[in-house]
């Protein structure tokens, strides 16, 4: 497969910047924000985010960590033979009548942030949820996008984005995928 860097470490520092900046002008009342990283680099993206909110605003933000797996619309796929239960997810803070930013690294489909939506709703009832992506690209199945977005890379359905962390990856860029 070819690669071809689209972003690198330092545009990644720089995008996260802009997208905190953007967060805190959106939402003045900092103290009210939760943010939640879907799993696997939605997660430390969130912690990015955090960090450099509170570097803006001098106030810790609350985060929180979220594996969709088992609220996928397409678990009845996986598990062919036997249903499997779905356990609300455990947040360590209540998103009752907070803002809850939902943090992930591509959006594509739209299908996992929909799995969010219904795993942060089957907990509590928050005022009001957005969705802050590192990389839009295009090609949603459902009506669902993005209120913060640090790039929008139009790709081909053979394409594929790799966000690559440093926490994950031990590489620091967004890259194209080609056959």
């Amino acid at each position: 497969m070819a690669e071809n860097i689209i972003i690198d470490e330092q545009a990644i520092n720089r995008t996260l910047k802009r997208m905190a900046h953007e967060i805190v002008e959106r939402n003045p009342n900092v103290q009210e924000l939760v943010l939640v990283g879907i799993k696997t680099r939605g997660i430390y993206l969130a912690h990015r985010l955090a960090e450099k909110i509170s570097q803006i605003e001098a106030i810790q933000v609350k985060l929180e960590e979220l594996d969709i797996s088992f609220y996928r619309d397409d678990l009845t796929h996986k598990f062919k033979n036997e249903a499997p239960v779905v356990q609300p997810p455990h947040f360590s803070h209540s998103m009752r009548d907070k803002v809850v930013i939902m943090v992930d690294d591509v959006l594509y489909t739209g299908r996992t942030i929909r799995a969010g939506l219904d795993a942060i709703l089957s907990s509590d009832r928050p005022a009001k949820i957005q969705l802050a992506i590192l990389v839009d690209r295009g090609h949603r199945e459902l009506p669902i996008r993005a209120d913060f977005v640090g790039k929008n890379i139009p790709t081909s359905s053979e394409e594929k984005v790799a966000v690559k962390l440093n926490e994950v990856d031990q590489a620091e860029e967004v890259v194209i995928l080609r056959k």
